[in-house]
């Protein structure tokens, strides 16, 4: 059985400059072999609390690590969003002045050569690969729906009113939809999972240049983040990035 890559990570957070907290949550553990992103909506109801608990869903799910294959891998990303949901609806039901909560999510997982990738939301997971910036994740949002159909330019949804109007999330409804993506990974390859903090202020451009630059992964982190807050830093930011090494 082909064992799972050897794996360079880290994972950084900030509260960006208008936000009064931070309500994202980001970890890299690589004991377990996880690798994911939340991002709280809700504000006041409690988006902070919601994207704790789909950290906790993931950790139980993923507590013991283990050698999975592919189809077993991909029924544990399942449910993990599923317990994730059904905390977040629990805790809500519990506590009605947190009606409204939920978060977006990105959850990365590596089995053999393969990795797999679960996706809610407008939180984004990219993999830089031979000196090109691929985005992996397709947005759950009206903006991009709205894109789809032609109703909007690019332009127009880089300045849109809707921008975080979200047609998907963990923790909103009894069911939940997930995408599960998949594909091999490379010796080289970087991951990168972020909420919209970042890829909102940063042009995939920019995105490219730090990661191709020579540096640690911590370093490229700090450095994604200080360029959006320098951009303005409207949003909590969040960056993992796992990278393979063999």
């Amino acid at each position: 059985m082909k064992q799972s890559p050897r794996i360079l990570a880290c994972s950084k957070t900030d509260q960006g400059l208008r936000r009064p907290r931070n309500e994202d949550v980001c970890m890299a553990d690589k004991d377990h072999r996880f690798f994911m992103v939340a991002d709280g909506m809700g504000g006041r109801a409690g988006g902070d609390v919601a994207s704790a608990l789909f950290l906790e869903a993931v950790i139980e799910i993923f507590g013991i690590r283990e050698e999975l294959p592919p189809a077993k891998a991909y029924a544990k990303i399942e449910a993990a969003f599923s317990l994730a949901n059904k905390k977040i609806l629990a805790h809500v039901a519990f506590n009605p002045h947190h009606a409204g909560m939920g978060c977006t999510a990105e959850l990365l997982i590596f089995c053999r050569n393969y990795y797999l990738l679960g996706h809610v939301g407008d939180s984004r997971t990219y993999v830089f690969r031979n000196g090109r910036l691929i985005q992996l994740t397709h947005d759950h949002s009206l903006v991009q729906a709205q894109l789809e159909r032609g109703e909007i330019t690019p332009g127009q949804a880089q300045t849109s009113r809707f921008r975080n109007v979200l047609l998907r999330a963990v923790g909103v409804d009894t069911t939940i939809a997930v995408d599960i993506l998949s594909g091999r990974f490379h010796p080289g390859d970087i991951f990168l999972l972020c909420t919209d903090g970042l890829h909102g202020m940063l042009g995939n451009g920019e995105i490219e240049s730090v990661l191709a630059f020579h540096a640690s992964l911590p370093m490229k982190a700090d450095m994604l983040i200080k360029i959006a807050n320098d951009a303005g830093g409207n949003d909590n930011i969040s960056v993992t990035l796992a990278e393979i090494i063999a």
